[in-house]
């Protein structure tokens, strides 16, 4: 056969199969990404390459050759840089990058001890096309082609890609109905429509959220408002007011996870200090972090405003300026001077410009602790030291304080100096799991120290101590590992269950209880400014008081999953509790649609910056 009669493959073509090939790989490999039928293997298949021929087609309305293949070189590098972000983003989190978390540009500088754990050489291969081609190009073998296509052959391929990007629509609307106007799951939508499209859908809801606010007015309120009259949780008479003047501290406890409480690794108590003071404190053990991709800054947000926080990048960030009616300014009010201490930079998670816009007076930072290489791992300052130097700035406030203490020690990768282990890893062949747990035991010693400085320096009798765990861990990534501790398959009902953390809440003269109820983080501005005596009958809030007899067992995530006191929607599924098995939708069904609204109307809030109409209506003044 003579060579020469062989078609040649043109540039455009090999770009588009060689990155279509390996971003396939990709999801295969590097996301956890549920498959549950042959259809949905077939659309996650088939996905990339619509947009790989529109955005390579683009060279062929180039004239020139040399314009083209720079062109395709560039453009192939950019997408293989950008499938190669949202894989080192998902080794950390769990998730996939949105514009707004690009943008979070001043914790950058901070990831690099995280970052060289989760990069390694071998992810060479997430750019091995580019390279490819540029071998092609160099060596132009012979069935390999630079020229152009004709006109006729261009608007065949046009047509072509245009097919296939409405082919794929298609098949994604039939299996996940109304899936670009319902769906707060980012996996779902690269699953459906891909990663590069998701990104081109992520740019349009970022420009569709910068128009909101601009076209924002009052009467939006009136709806919203409504929803949460209609929801408002009464205090319970006995625990109202039950810390008013006493000290306020809030310990976020980093990346704890509550299936440690109560735990043991190799024989030994992973929290040997928290075991013994939920005893003495009010301990909620069915209560779950709701954050997303702001994780801490997420939990802060929820914890000041009782809002949910966004599906896409951090509050933090995005929505620093508007208007917020916090925990905060309500204790600022009622005469408490009022703090946050983190040993770290004020930028991290835009905290410095957040705060303010939050009401607190007074943000101890990294320039008000001595920080050295020997009280330092990881992310920073460790946490020992950390309660150490927070407790003598705590003797110098003005009384009543309230404080919120934001550790740092138990963060991802959970490294630790060896004279700080006190119990020795978890044997699995997961080396994060298994370092989990030693900082963890660390943390918990840091605490047992701070609780004991609080005595000796008599602020703990007259001070309410919350304590709770941010957001989760161990992600989905480490489910092999987990399962292998948990002695159970980790499915979407236990992945779930996973994301319970601990709330302590420790009330000077009350005696412990364990409250079994269904709640969340969106809970903790109404719990705590009831205990501290102040009311929140007229607050734009989603959540209730946890210690009223009117709070509901029922809580959501912020993707979507709600638990309610017997069941669970996870995965598209509902779940059994007792059984841990799917059961009838007809027992979810009731609570679905109240779960879409409420994160809607909280987003409304937010992306419209409505409370900034709040203080003009009529609705805040009116008889409650």
């Amino acid at each position: 056969m003579n060579i020469n009669k062989i078609p040649k493959v043109p540039l455009i073509i090999m770009a588009s199969l060689l990155l279509w090939i390996k971003t396939y790989i990709v999801y295969k490999t590097s996301f956890d990404i549920k498959i549950e039928n042959t259809m949905q293997e077939i659309i996650l298949f088939m996905n990339p390459l619509s947009f790989l021929l529109f955005i390579f087609g683009i060279g062929l309305l180039m004239k020139k050759d040399k314009s083209r293949t720079r062109y395709i070189i560039i453009t192939s590098f950019i997408l293989s840089f950008i499938l190669y972000g949202n894989v080192v983003f998902y080794r950390f989190f769990d998730d996939f990058l949105t514009l707004p978390v690009l943008f979070q540009t001043s914790n950058f500088s901070d990831l690099g001890g995280s970052a060289s754990a989760i990069i390694g050489w071998k992810d060479l291969f997430y750019f091995a096309d580019v390279i490819l081609l540029i071998a092609f190009i160099k060596f132009m073998p012979k069935w390999f082609s630079l020229k152009n296509y004709s006109r006729a052959s261009r608007r065949a391929y046009f047509l072509v890609a245009t097919a296939l990007v409405f082919f794929n629509l298609g098949l994604a609307e039939s299996e996940r109905p109304q899936l670009l106007t319902r769906t707060f799951d980012r996996e779902m939508l690269v699953k459906n429509i891909g990663t590069y499209n998701y990104h081109i859908y992520d740019i349009f809801l970022q420009s569709k959220s910068s128009a909101q606010r601009a076209l924002a007015d009052g009467s939006e309120l009136a709806d919203i408002d409504n929803y949460v009259r209609a929801n408002y949780i009464q205090p319970d008479d006995e625990m109202f007011g039950i810390g008013k003047d006493k000290n306020l501290i809030i310990v976020s406890m980093e990346s704890l996870q509550n299936f440690v409480i109560n735990s043991k690794v190799n024989g030994e108590e992973v929290t040997p200090f928290l075991n013994d003071f939920i005893g003495e404190s009010y301990y909620f053990d069915n209560f779950y972090h709701q954050t997303q991709q702001g994780k801490t800054s997420d939990s802060e947000f929820l914890l000041d405003n009782s809002l949910y926080p966004l599906n896409r990048g951090a509050v933090f960030f995005t929505h620093s300026g508007n208007q917020f009616d916090s925990l905060t300014e309500k204790l600022d009010e009622n005469g408490y001077f009022t703090t946050a201490m983190h040993a770290n930079n004020k930028s991290f998670w835009n905290r410095d410009i957040m705060y303010d816009s939050l009401g607190y007076e007074r943000f101890y930072s990294l320039p008000d602790y001595e920080v050295t290489e020997e009280n330092s791992v990881n992310w920073g300052m460790k946490d020992i030291p950390f309660f150490e130097q927070s407790v003598e700035h705590m003797k110098e406030m003005p009384k009543p304080f309230s404080t919120k203490m934001i550790t740092l020690t138990n963060h991802y990768p959970f490294t630790l100096d060896e004279e700080d282990k006190m119990i020795d890893p978890y044997t699995s062949n997961d080396g994060t799991v298994n370092r989990y747990f030693q900082t963890v035991r660390y943390m918990d010693e840091a605490l047992k120290n701070f609780i004991n400085d609080l005595k000796e320096s008599g602020l703990y009798e007259n001070s309410v101590i919350v304590m709770y765990g941010d957001h989760y861990g161990i992600s989905e990534n480490h489910n092999t590992a987990m399962s292998q501790y948990l002695g159970k398959e980790v499915t979407p009902f236990v992945s779930t269950q996973l994301q319970r953390v601990p709330l302590i809440i420790h009330v000077p003269g009350q005696e412990g209880k364990t409250i079994s109820k269904v709640s969340g983080q969106i809970d903790l501005k109404p719990t705590i400014s009831h205990l501290m005596g102040i009311e929140t009958k007229k607050d734009i809030q989603f959540g209730g008081d946890v210690f009223s007899e009117q709070h509901e067992d029922f809580t959501i995530l912020r993707d979507g999953r709600f638990i309610t006191k017997d069941y669970v929607y996870a995965g598209e599924k509902c779940w059994d509790k007792d059984t841990e098995k799917i059961t009838d939708m007809k027992y979810c069904e009731p609570f679905k649609d109240r779960t879409t609204q409420e994160l809607e109307y909280s987003d409304k809030i937010i992306y419209g910056d409505l409370l900034r109409f709040y203080e003009e209506t009529e609705y805040r003044d009116e008889d409650q």
